[in-house]
């Protein structure tokens, strides 16, 4: 079987050729490539020394640069694209469960495989020599397993994130776990807290955003991993809510949610922890019937404190806070005014969120009717937007500068009667047209003045 190489990284290859040494596509892309996607990436190791890249690449008219020159990575840029070269090496000890200490450089690609985290990830491929694949990776694959590469104790306490890693090579690829590699996570899970909580989101990110985020949720949850990320989230394990709506548990209605969702970071994390909170504000009442009480806002502010822990920046945290807030909002009516207030108060990007979130609730709950109402508020949402009706006073035909001639004083009023016209023409926007708006402000005042 061949992989298709671009003609740049081709072009790279054949510079180590020419020049007597080593070289191959390693790593993800040869992965990638065996499963029919398209490579983000084209890693390529060699067993030339770092100053040797460098010094070839630059006598070819390449860009280089030093990446990770203690490591043996150097990026070439080559058509305005990166590509890193890493020599060869063998790990040194990993002191701090991340990376190595130091590394020694070796002539053998198979002591550069074996250092990798998982068999899939560890093979190599050049267009002439053909495939390496000492770890069997591309039995792997076609089994859909993720493996760790010889003994799993060894690779997770050589760089703890693999862990995680694992979990979401497996919920990307919708691939099983290799029983041995699960078992190592259960035992080592604990040497997350070694990992900065960055590198922690970042992960967290790749699986909520996976084709199907719930089997991500759930290996994290079986290997024990959830509770060094995010662990109220078992508040919800088991946790029935004593009203018809709901046939599953909270944990499993929280997952059903998440998987109806589209892959945005902001709507998946919504989705996540939006009844996260029902666990701590539920009570049980007449007829064991259950009350939610503010649940919605004891979710908000879960869900802000994990987001923080995880160091999520600012703007993605008030997003995700509105949509928590805001997702037991109702629309009883598919009234313009209202879904234009919703708008003005929630702006276009939230409320579409919401909405999304919305529907993926109730299609969990198997709510056809609301289901279907909050599909046809989407819909006049996208007619309203499309339609360009006004929705904020900048949107007026009237600014407040023609409200002076009227003697209204500059300040508060002023802004008062502009908002007094937006709701006029919320709900009749053929009246946005400056002479008609400046009639409306006449006869008000009139009214009042004969009051």
């Amino acid at each position: 079987m061949k992989i298709k190489i671009p003609e740049t990284v081709g072009k790279i290859l054949t510079i180590f050729d020419d020049c007597g040494f080593e070289a191959y596509i390693v790593g993800g892309c040869v992965r990638d490539s065996l499963l029919g996607k398209i490579p983000g990436d084209w890693d390529i190791c060699t067993n030339a020394a770092p100053e040797q890249v460098i010094d070839m690449f630059q006598k070819e008219g390449y860009k280089t640069i030093p990446t990770g020159l203690k490591h043996g990575t150097i990026t070439v840029v080559a058509k305005s694209e990166n590509f890193e070269i890493t020599t060869y090496r063998i790990d040194g000890s990993y002191e701090d469960h991340r990376r190595p200490s130091s590394v020694v450089f070796t002539d053998d690609i198979r002591w550069d495989l074996s250092r990798r985290d998982f068999t899939v990830n560890a093979m190599a491929y050049h267009p002439i020599k053909g495939f390496m694949d000492p770890f069997d990776g591309k039995k792997d694959l076609e089994k859909r397993i993720i493996k760790c590469v010889g003994n799993p104790e060894d690779r997770f306490h050589e760089d703890a994130l693999r862990m995680l890693r694992a979990v979401r090579f497996c919920a990307q690829l919708n691939f099983s776990m290799d029983p041995q590699t699960k078992e190592g996570i259960c035992r080592y899970g604990q040497l997350l807290q070694h990992i900065s909580k960055e590198r922690i989101r970042e992960e967290f990110n790749r699986i909520l955003l996976s084709d199907v985020p719930s089997q991500g949720i759930r290996d994290l949850v079986s290997t024990g991993l959830i509770q060094w990320i995010v662990p109220e989230l078992m508040e919800t394990y088991v946790f029935f809510q004593h009203d018809l709506p709901h046939d599953k548990d909270l944990f499993h209605h929280i997952l059903a949610v998440l998987d109806y969702t589209e892959k945005d970071l902001v709507l998946r994390l919504a989705a996540l922890f939006h009844d996260i909170g029902k666990q701590r504000a539920f009570a049980v009442g007449k007829k064991d019937v259950g009350h939610d009480g503010d649940y919605h806002l004891q979710s908000m502010h879960m869900a802000e404190a994990i987001m923080k822990r995880l160091k999520y920046d600012h703007r993605t945290v008030e997003k995700v806070k509105i949509l928590v807030r805001e997702h037991v909002s109702e629309f009883e009516k598919i009234e313009p005014k209202t879904i234009k207030k919703f708008i003005h108060c929630l702006g276009v990007e939230n409320l579409e969120r919401l909405l999304k979130l919305q529907i993926a609730d109730k299609k969990e709950t198997g709510d056809s009717w609301d289901y279907i109402h909050m599909v046809r508020v989407q819909e006049e949402m996208k007619r309203i937007l499309d339609a360009k009706e006004p929705l904020t006073v900048k949107d007026l035909d009237i600014k407040g500068s023609d409200l002076l001639k009227f003697g209204i004083p500059q300040g508060k009023q002023i802004g008062e009667i502009l908002n007094r016209l937006l709701e006029l023409v919320w709900e009749r926007p053929e009246l946005n047209h400056k002479e008609e708006l400046l009639k409306h402000i006449e006869w008000d005042m009139i009214e009042k003045a004969m009051q």
